[in-house]
């Protein structure tokens, strides 16, 4: 049964048939909505022991009753874990598409990283995660998502690139080979475990450290393109795949973005800054770890080249905000300023280490994007928020909300967006991909377990960190 459906004859079952074994009953308000525990696909004692421990501390019921929805979403729904020859293996799917994005995965799990201590089951099935990534980026780096049989051809077969077995869709994105370094880091930070870091592992760092340095295409387009035959443009790539032509200033090129949108100028600032962060967290761990100095020393090189780029070319000067970061680049002048709700955008930088909330650049950039000078930002009865070309105009998205709030240090802020988080989830107790402005209940997927754990995320920070704004 779908999600949808789950909701609607949940809902029509009387309220004293329903409880919760997490201390919420159900009511005509609140019904359970949750996966029964014997369909769950994996169970973490320490996310259950945080979920009752934020029921019994926060007054608002609605929140509480969220939490409890959203924040073990990932786990519920969407993990198959394994082992094979003793290493952990875990694939991970998004909700309602059966395949791995590394994006995806990577941010679907991040928010349990400050449990594992606790539970054992959850480090390896995050463990799981890296290694998975690992012979995902092995297998095919220009690639976002993934099968989890290695031999399954699917849907896009089709497009005009280079596609193999067991790649879902092959839109090269920087972000893909970014957020396995993020998780792999931070596992790493939080458990103190070096098993992931493998000779394979190394290998796939290589193969990143490649990938960008072919995709700054100094000498020639590099050996990828994309085309596909589709009714948008931001589907495919103009130019024989190869997407317009930048100038070599030292800046990646990333044909999609984050939303799986095709770029319009290929060097994607969020996505670069992004891979600078990256590049030197792959450099600490390849030193520490793996004690390769030569490729710890590449791939601080390439992350300083990047940087001194980013520098030159990202930041413009708006005629009302001063200076700001743009979105998008081409190295000959041409700039794009706008922001995605997907992430990393530019609003979602402090949140991914990049640069602290209070960078002078940064807040001009985010009072521009928070604003009607952002074309992608809409302001509608039901809520205010970015969304993206993604699934059309009016559309916001609750991950752009919950960014906004996880990146702002403003009480009234942050207050505003658990609002317009809870007004907006249309009853059915979770999150969604986007909403219409003027109608919550109008939304796209039911289930998107990303937008879920993110939720639940930006909540769990707000009790440990400022609990009051959850009881106001």
């Amino acid at each position: 049964m779908n999600r949808r459906a789950f909701v609607k004859n949940s809902s029509l079952l009387g309220a004293g048939m329903l409880v919760s074994k997490w201390g919420l009953p159900a009511t005509a308000d609140f019904p359970v909505v949750r996966v029964a525990p014997e369909k769950r696909h994996f169970k973490s004692e320490a996310v259950e022991r945080a979920i009752t421990q934020f029921n019994s501390k926060v007054n608002d019921k609605e929140l509480a009753w969220l939490f409890n929805n959203c924040f073990p979403n990932t786990l519920d729904t969407t993990v198959q874990y394994t082992e094979t020859g003793g290493r952990p293996d875990t694939y991970v799917i998004t909700g309602d598409i059966d395949a791995m994005w590394l994006r995806d995965s990577s941010a679907q799990v991040w928010p349990y990283l400050s449990l594992i201590k606790q539970d054992e089951p959850l480090k390896r099935l995050i463990a799981g995660v890296v290694n998975r990534q690992t012979r995902c980026i092995l297998r095919d780096p220009y690639a976002n998502a993934f099968y989890h049989d290695d031999t399954k051809t699917g849907e896009w077969k089709s497009d005009f690139t280079a596609m193999k077995p067991g790649v879902h869709e092959r839109k090269w994105e920087i972000d893909s080979l970014c957020y396995p370094i993020r998780l792999a880091y931070a596992y790493w930070k939080a458990s103190g475990d070096t098993a992931p870091f493998n000779e394979d592992w190394q290998r796939a760092i290589e193969t990143i450290l490649q990938t960008f340095r072919e995709q700054q295409r100094k000498e020639g387009d590099g050996p990828y393109s994309f085309q596909r035959r589709a009714r948008t443009a931001t589907d495919t790539q103009p130019m024989a795949g190869f997407g317009y032509p930048v100038k070599p200033v030292g800046l990646i090129c990333s044909a999609f973005r984050p939303s799986d949108d095709a770029t319009l100028f290929s060097f994607l600032i969020p996505s670069n800054f992004f891979a600078v962060r990256s590049l030197r967290q792959a450099a600490e761990i390849v030193k520490q770890v793996r004690h390769d100095e030569k490729l710890a020393a590449d791939l601080l090189a390439l992350a300083t080249e990047v940087e001194q780029a980013l520098q030159k070319y990202a930041v413009v000067n708006h005629p009302v905000y001063g200076k700001v970061y743009a979105f998008e680049v081409d190295g000959f002048g041409g700039i794009n300023l706008m922001d995605d709700a997907n992430v990393p955008s530019l609003l979602s930088l402090p949140y991914l280490g990049v640069m602290k909330n209070a960078d002078p650049v940064y807040l001009n950039t985010r009072r521009m994007l928070l604003s009607a000078d952002n074309p992608f930002f809409y302001k509608g009865k039901a809520a205010a928020g970015i969304g993206g070309p993604h699934v059309g105009k009016d559309m916001i998205w609750p991950l752009g909300i919950v960014i906004q709030g996880l990146t702002s240090s403003n009480d009234a802020e942050i207050k505003n967006c658990i609002r317009m988080l809870k007004a907006t989830h249309a009853d059915t107790g979770f999150m969604h991909e986007s909403f219409h402005k003027d109608d919550p209940k109008k939304f796209t997927r039911s289930w998107f377990a990303w937008a879920n754990t993110i939720f639940g995320e930006f909540l769990w920070k707000v009790y440990n960190e400022k609990p009051q704004l959850l009881n106001a």
